[in-house]
């Protein structure tokens, strides 16, 4: 298997959702600015969005993808319509009471999650009627990510991975198109979440029709295959819990700072996301199965080659993204963003959280390789335990650093965590003898660094040149940024090449 090859084909189709998302990002920033009602926004979709991460996609999927492919292989297609049917009853009952729950007890969540917005009776009272607006996303992305697993089951993966786009496209269309009609404006990309979750739901019906999987839900709590996926989720919701859990509390930290704090870390967040979002799925999706075959098989030493091939992978391509977005922070939050309610001073903040974000981009897609190396052997406890001892350092530096640094404290805290985590994952896994690195690294690494040397000399030297940020409309500073990046991949691939290094010769050490 060319493990190259695979990581392009997932990278491609996510990055179509990335972009949207951009576009999105770019039109919210323009018409809403970052101010009190965008925060508003912000911790009322995270809230939901966070659940969705842990059940849905998180310890849901894994704990249900494994006994579905059993069921499929093993017991019939009628079983597996039985079982999927009981999973879905029981999933949707359990989510219709959660969200009835969220939606009753909504001043009590944003009291918790976010208590500095108490101080102004406004945002608060605007953050509790998001959040209700809101809540019911988790019932409908949820069943669409059950929907999503089943197509992958039938290796129909274009479709899952297409489905992110629809919440994208609902929330250009609101925000384009609607926000006149509702007061506050804010509130049209509540309801634009809302109708994005159930286009996500509605879209894959249809699909699961065609592969004789559409069926309606049932209740049956006796269940022996329901019982499992309930036993394999505890384990895993811990896991997946634990990365979730600094988020809610860098929300609470940075509620307490500037209006417009959270818009700001987020606004940085989604251009951190398009790096680690593309390159970190990718990364987990194509490395998981195959280092569980190799683990599976007792061949430990192709498994150490595949964790080698990722970790050079991450390398290769996160260190000079990490530099180029610091170096560019102002190019990309003034191009991007500056343009309506989101003012220059909304850019400098921004800036300010998307260096010190840069600074773990590396450890965080780092993460994303060596964690799977432990799941690979079935060994949840390892990164869990990891993963703990990480959330309370990060905490600790957030206390350190929020007074001087602001919102680029807990941005440039997290950052470091992530470095960690990494950093302590790689330990273990050498510690237990189960990766030893392949040869050339030391060749390896001064090619990257001269490569990544004159990529920053040329952004640099561009920079010099080019007018003032601010200048010009949205296409001319769309041009000038483009110039950039692709004087920057030039420059950087160029050098390589010069050196030495070839494609194609990454590729082969992808191959099975």
């Amino acid at each position: 298997m060319n493990l190259l090859k695979s990581l392009a084909a997932v990278s491609s189709i996510t990055m179509l959702s990335r972009v949207l998302g951009f576009v999105r990002d770019t039109l919210v920033a323009r018409i809403f600015g970052a101010g009190l009602a965008t925060d508003a926004f912000f911790v009322a979709f995270k809230l939901p969005n966070l659940l969705r991460r842990i059940f849905a996609e998180g310890a849901f999927s894994q704990a249900f993808v494994p006994i579905l492919a059993e069921y499929k292989t093993q017991q019939g297609e009628e079983a597996t319509r039985t079982f999927i049917a009981y999973v879905s009853g029981l999933l949707t009952l359990v989510l219709a009471l959660v969200t009835l729950l969220g939606m009753l007890a909504a001043p009590w969540i944003i009291w918790i999650s976010a208590p500095g917005f108490t101080d102004t009776a406004e945002k608060f009272e605007l953050t509790t009627v998001l959040l209700r607006l809101t809540f019911p996303y988790i019932l409908l992305i949820s069943l669409s990510s059950l929907a999503g697993a089943i197509l992958n089951t039938w290796n129909r993966f274009s479709v899952p991975a297409f489905v992110p786009t629809l919440l994208n496209l609902s929330m250009i269309g609101f925000a384009l198109f609607l926000t006149p009609y509702f007061d506050p404006p804010v509130l049209a990309l509540g309801w634009a979440v809302l109708v994005g979750g159930l286009l996500q739901l509605l879209y894959q019906l249809p699909h699961l029709k065609r592969i004789g999987m559409l069926v309606l839900p049932r209740l049956n709590l006796r269940d022996a295959g329901v019982w499992r996926v309930l036993r394999q989720m505890l384990p895993a919701i811990l896991g997946v819990s634990v990365g979730q859990i600094s988020l809610i509390i860098n929300t609470i930290f940075a509620s307490f700072l500037a209006a417009g704090s959270v818009s700001w870390m987020y606004y940085a967040d989604r251009l951190m996301e398009l790096p680690s979002g593309v390159l970190g799925v990718a990364l987990g999706t194509i490395l998981l199965p195959a280092l569980s075959k190799t683990y599976a098989s007792q061949d430990h030493q192709e498994y150490s080659r595949l964790l080698d091939w990722g970790l050079r992978l991450c390398f290769l391509l996160v260190l000079p993204c990490a530099l180029a977005l610091a170096i560019l922070a102002e190019p990309l939050t003034v191009a991007l963003f500056q343009y309506g309610k989101f003012t220059a001073h909304d850019a400098l903040m921004t800036q300010q959280a998307l260096i010190a974000y840069a600074v773990g981009l590396l450890g965080i897609i780092l993460v994303k390789v060596l964690a799977p190396g432990f799941y690979a052997q079935q060994n949840i406890r390892t990164p869990v335990r990891i993963a703990v001892f990480t959330l309370v350092t990060t905490q600790l530096m957030n206390l350190a650093f929020i007074f001087p640094l602001k919102h680029a404290g807990l941005a440039l805290a997290i950052s470091l965590g992530a470095c960690l985590n990494a950093g302590l994952l790689y330990w273990k896994l050498r510690q237990q003898r189960r990766f030893e690195p392949q040869a050339g690294w030391g060749r390896f690494l001064v090619r990257l660094v001269v490569a990544v040397l004159a990529m920053v000399a040329v952004l640099l030297g561009l920079l010099a040149l080019m007018p003032a940020w601010e200048q010009g409309g949205m296409a001319e500073r769309f041009l000038r940024l483009g110039v950039l990046v692709l004087a920057g991949v030039v420059a950087y691939f160029g050098t390589l090449a010069l050196l030495g290094f070839r494609l194609r010769d990454f590729s082969r050490r992808a191959m099975a």
